[in-house]
Formats: structure tokens, C-alpha cells, sequence
């Protein structure tokens, strides 16, 4: 879900017609209606040129427009039981608010939210109804967090998707002229106890009537039908949407996926199976395994036989080198519409050899908790990615990320407009749905401004060490992961793992954990150990990560087996001497939990004697015991 909890899919759509919006939209209808162009540059049409100025409007009038975000929250929510809680005696002020409302966390939220989902449908935190959960990708005690929203939400970001194309149509001219072939898929729902849907927000989305039902946008017309993002099993939609892609191959002027890791998925779907996907292009016949009702009506209008297209691709396909294949497949792609930031930016030089060099676009900030803002110079370099806080969206605090500061004091919160350039802060965010004042979790460096409103790039997401698509899994985890599979070599071999660390490899796909273990062990050779009890140990660190992992490698095959890798003896007493070596102190020196510096990782592989992956998939049920 984006470097953080989540970021967004690249749909952009019409432009709300927000005088029906009971936001602080005065301002912003304002710009609507003014004549003058925007400052961002020359739009692409009239409906363009709306958006453009609406976001000069918003970001020129940032602080002013924060100050009644936060007066509407306060009073719309003023009756709710969480906020009569504190002293605010009906006021809606800032000073008030931060005064009286205490910084949290999930946890210090979650018997709210447990009642909300065994079905309390009092004014716990919102005055409006909680209309689902939001489940995010980070999770609490293992499991999913469940993020309450509202049904006017799902306006607000259908919002934000508007704004998103016409900054695009700034940069690149045309795009009115073809496709996107975009790789969207649903994941699997559930209810609470309380009969409320539990879901990703992306999931949410395309189930929604803004997305089925979205108006015709030449500028956003896409190759895969909703028949096949909407299609729970993941086979059958990548299929499709592979198919189609194909099919209109000459018409597809962006590619993209919502991170990176999908679609590089999606480029190693079309090596196992371009085989099949030819023949039903040469045939005009659908893949008998495609058993889905509406798949195959849907597909039946659009398959017809081309054997001319079906040369060309095998040609391609079968060739042994796949360096440049999305351009050779797709000649007339301009620019790939994926995450590659925080954890994702692993997946650059993967992207840059099947894309040859294309441009990486990362249009929108967003998560289970909020959507944020968007990056108005979509085609800058990756490590240059900025995103603007469009100060509508929520109520935006900043707490300064300090990780070096000693004792118990904390700093003070610090307004949208007053953040300073060149700092780290921690978001904080209170939103219509029923946060107030919650950490989100996402690091943010102040690069700039847009106007008044800051543009942040994204550092990275507070406590994860590692991540290969949505999960996301902190040091605690992976201690404890160790500690459960280590408990096995104790009981086979009489051994213990003295150290270890990992990293998140990225050069297999889909990507997998690796763990290298240095054990103690009599008369120790990497031949006594069993394959087939290392292997029970992997299964045994998968089983003790969250469920967001785990899914990934059961339902959405986003991740592939965990692999550990048993080093020499000695191998991190040299790791040690290495660092030392490099200028850190032998006295505050500790084992890196996770590592990604190339030296390290060559001494550590130098090293290895055996390796050991797990043979069966973990335990993961969509069902959740709330």
C-alpha cells in the first residue's frame, strides 16, 4: 500500500462537483470559477484547467483551509463519546484541540474500535455512520489494523483521483490518444462480528459505484475490463488483464500497477504463461482454465483471431533476453505508473532492465487511514519524488522525528504550513472518519513548498526492517520469528542460533525474505544438517510473521518461500570487524537486524554453506476472530 500503509492505484477521474460537498469548499469553488489559468502550466482542456486551479486555490490557501478542516471535524463530531471525553466544551479551535486531545496510536484506539466492530452503532468516534473497515498493511499483535471510515470518504478520495491526470497531461501530451494497461486487482473481504466489511481501501474502491460506474475519460480509459479487476481469484484476473493488454498492445501509452513488486509480478506472469495467452490470440478463444462466468462474456466480445499478433509476441516472448520487453511488447509506452519509493525503490534497476529506461511515475501519497496528496511533478526521478499535502483531505500535525533525542520530553506538534525544509517528522493526522490526532507511522522529509502547502518525500515507514510488497515486518517480529524456529535446531541438532539478520531479496520473482543464521553446534558441518528440518524452520519463521505476510504468500503470491542461509562460525564476529574497520565503535557496535550494503551482503553470501527454503505455505485464513 504505497511506502507507507498504502498508496494508491493510478485511476483518475472527473472532477467533483464539490458545491455539494459540505467540505470548506467556498475557496476552492472559487477557483473553480476563475478565469485565470493555472500557474502549473498550460492545461490540457477546460475541465483540466478546473482541477489546476483548484489545486493553486487549496495550496495557496493552506493554513486557512486546515483551520476549518479541523472546526468542521470538531463540530460535526463534537457530540461522539471519544471526544466527550475531554474538556473542549464545544470549542473548534486550534489551541483548544491541541491543548485537550492527546497524541495516540492504534492500540490506544482499539477497544473503540473492537465495540465499532461487534456492532455498536452509537457515536463512538464518528457522528456519521462507519460505513466499513479499512484494513491497513501494518498491523497490531499480528494482525490487519482496521481503520473505521465513512461513506462521504470514498468522495474525497474520488476527489484526489481527479486532480491526478491533469498534472500528468501537463508533462506528458497525448494521453487522450490510447490506453493504460493497468494491473488491478481486489483481496479478499471479510465482516466483523458486527456485520461490518472489512477490506483493503483499494479493494473498497474498485467495488464502489465511482469506480464501476466512473464516467468516460479519454484520458483514462483502460485495457482491462472491470469484469476482470473485480474477479476475486487472482489467476484468472491477471490472465485476462494480461490478455487484453495484449490485445490492445499498440493502443497502451502507460503501464503501471499500484507498486512496483506488481508489476513485476505481472512481467513474470507473461514469461510462464505467453504460451497460452498466444494461442488464444491466434485462436480467438479463452483459456478453458478461465472458468469465471463474467470473464468469459465479457472476453467473447473482444477475443477474435490474429495469428500476425500472435507470431509477434511468441517472437518476443521466446526470445532469451527480456531486457527491454515492455517497450518491445508495448512500443508505444511513455512512462510506467507504479510506487517506487521507501520500499519499493528496491525494484528500480528490476523496472529500468524490462522497461529500458522508461520513465517511473508516482502520481499520489495515500493510505488505509487517509489519503494525503500528489506528487505534481509526476516524472521526476524516483529519489527526487515530492508529494503535496492537499490540506483538504484531513487535519495534518507533524511531530519531529527526532530517534536521537534523549528523555522522556517530546516535541511539540507542528502545523501543516509552519513544517521547515530540510526536517524529518512523524505524520499525525485527524480525520472526518474518527482518528484524532493518530500517528500514522509514515517518516517525512520537507523538501519544499507548493505555495503555502509543504511537499514531503516519503523516508520511510516508522519501525519496518523488512518488505517486499505490502507487509511489512519490524524487528520484534522477526526476533520473535527466530526465536520459535530456533526452537527446532535446538531439539534436532542441539544447536542454537547465535546471530542473525536479513535482508528483502528482490532479484527473484515475486521477492522473498532471506535470514542468514550463524549457529552453535557440536562438531558443526553444514552437510549434518537436515534440509528437511531447516526447511520445518522456515515454515516455522513464516507461521510466526503477521497475516499481511502471510497472505501474501498464500492467496496473493506476492511473496515467495522464506529462505535461511547458515553461515560459517565466525561469520559475524568478521561482519563486526568489517563495520569497526568502517569507523563504527566497537563499544556501540550491535548486529544489524537487516542489511542491503553490498560489501555486507557479498561477505555474508561468501560465507553461506548451506541454504534451506520453505516447502509449504503458511496458515492464513481471510476469516478474522475479532
Amino acid at each position: 500500500m504505497h511506502p507507507s500503509a498504502l498508496h494508491t492505484p493510478p485511476h483518475h477521474h472527473h472532477l467533483l462537483h464539490i458545491h455539494n460537498y459540505s467540505l470548506i469548499f467556498s475557496l476552492s469553488t472559487m477557483a473553480v470559477d476563475s478565469a485565470l489559468s493555472s500557474p502549473l502550466g498550460p492545461p490540457a482542456c477546460e475541465k483540466d484547467a478546473k482541477a489546476l486551479r483548484l489545486i493553486e486555490e487549496m495550496t495557496r490557501n493552506a493554513d486557512q483551509i486546515q483551520e476549518k478542516v479541523l472546526a468542521e471535524i470538531l463540530s460535526r463530531n463534537a457530540e461522539t463519546e471519544y471526544l466527550q471525553r475531554f474538556n473542549l466544551s464545544g470549542a473548534t479551535d486550534r489551541n483548544t484541540f491541541k491543548s485537550e486531545i492527546p497524541v495516540i496510536t492504534y492500540e490506544d484506539l482499539q477497544p473503540e474500535i473492537q465495540r465499532i466492530a461487534n456492532g455498536d452503532r452509537s457515536k463512538i468516534l464518528s457522528a456519521h455512520p462507519i460505513s466499513e473497515f479499512l484494513t491497513s498493511s501494518g498491523t497490531s499483535a499480528g494482525e490487519r489494523k482496521l481503520m473505521p471510515t465513512i461513506q462521504e470518504e470514498l468522495d474525497r478520495r474520488q476527489l484526489l483521483y481527479s486532480l491526478l491526470m491533469p498534472v500528468m497531461n501537463l508533462y506528458v501530451p497525448g494521453m487522450d490518444n490510447g490506453k493504460g494497461l493497468y494491473f488491478l486487482f481486489v483481496k479478499s473481504e471479510t465482516k466483523t462480528p458486527g456485520g461490518l466489511l472489512a477490506r483493503p481501501v483499494l479493494t473498497s474502491y474498485y467495488k464502489s459505484d465511482h469506480f464501476k460506474t466512473r464516467p468516460y475519460d479519454p484520458y483514462n480509459v483502460y485495457t482491462s475490463p472491470n469484469e476482470a479487476i473485480l474477479c476475486s481469484d487472482s489467476f484468472h484476473s491477471m490472465y485476462t488483464q494480461m490478455l487484453c493488454g495484449l490485445i490492445e498492445h499498440k493502443q497502451v501509452l502507460r503501464v503501471g500497477a499500484v507498486f512496483a513488486s506488481g508489476l513485476l509480478r505481472a512481467i513474470r506472469f507473461l514469461q510462464l504463461n505467453w504460451a497460452q495467452l498466444t494461442h488464444d490470440i491466434r485462436t480467438g478463444t479463452l483459456n478453458p482454465k478461465i472458468t469465471n462466468p463474467s470473464i468469459q462474456a465479457c472476453m467473447t466480445r473482444i477475443l477474435n483471431p490474429d495469428p500476425n499478433l500472435a507470431d509477434f509476441i511468441a517472437a518476443e516472448c521466446s526470445k532469451d533476453n527480456w531486457e527491454g520487453i515492455i517497450t518491445r511488447i508495448w512500443p508505444n509506452t511513455k512512462y510506467l505508473d507504479v510506487i517506487v519509493t521507501g520500499a519499493m525503490a528496491q525494484y528500480i534497476p528490476t523496472l529500468n532492465h524490462y522497461s529500458g529506461g522508461l520513465p517511473l511515475a508516482c502520481t499520489m501519497y495515500a493510505s488505509s487511514e487517509c489519503y494525503f496528496g500528489l506528487n505534481l511533478n509526476p516524472m521526476c526521478k524516483p529519489s527526487e519524488v515530492s508529494y503535496t499535502i492537499m490540506p483538504n483531505m484531513a487535519y495534518f500535525e507533524f511531530l519531529p522525528h527526532e530517534p536521537n533525542s534523549i528523555g522522556p520530553t517530546r516535541p511539540e506538534l507542528v502545523d501543516l504550513a509552519n513544517v521547515e525544509v530540510g526536517k524529518e517528522y512523524e505524520l499525525v493526522i485527524t480525520t472526518y472518519a474518527g482518528l484524532y490526532r493518530y500517528r500514522v507511522g509514515d517518516i517525512l522529509l520537507v523538501t519544499g513548498f507548493h505555495n503555502s502547502a509543504p511537499q514531503f518525500h516519503f523516508v520511510r515507514r516508522k519501525n519496518v526492517l523488512l518488505s517486499i510488497d505490502s507487509d511489512k515486518t519490524d524487528e520484534s517480529e522477526l526476533q520473535r520469528a527466530v526465536e520459535n524456529a530456533s526452537q527446532l535446531v535446538l531439539s534436532e541438532f542441539n544447536a542454537s542460533v547465535v546471530e542473525y539478520t536479513s535482508y528483502a531479496d528482490t532479484r527473484t520473482i515475486p521477492g522473498h525474505y532471506v535470514i542468514y543464521w550463524e549457529l552453535l553446534l557440536k562438531d558443526y558441518s553444514g552437510e549434518s544438517l537436515s534440509d528437511e528440518v531447516m526447511s520445518r524452520c522456515c515454515l516455522a519463521m513464516e507461521e510466526s510473521l503477521n497475516s499481511v505476510y502471510r497472505q501474501g504468500r498464500v492467496a496473493d503470491n506476492s511473496i515467495g518461500p522464506l529462505e535461511i542461509r547458515v553461515v560459517k562460525s565466525g561469520t559475524f564476529e568478521e561482519l563486526m570487524d568489517y563495520s569497526i574497520s568502517r569507523g563504527a565503535s566497537i563499544n556501540q557496535y550491535k548486529v544489524p537486524r537487516c542489511v542491503s550494503f553490498t560489501p555486507i551482503m557479498e561477505l555474508l553470501d561468501s560465507r553461506v554453506v548451506s541454504a534451506h527454503f520453505s516447502k509449504s505455505l503458511p496458515r492464513w485464513t481471510p476469516e478474522r476472530r475479532c
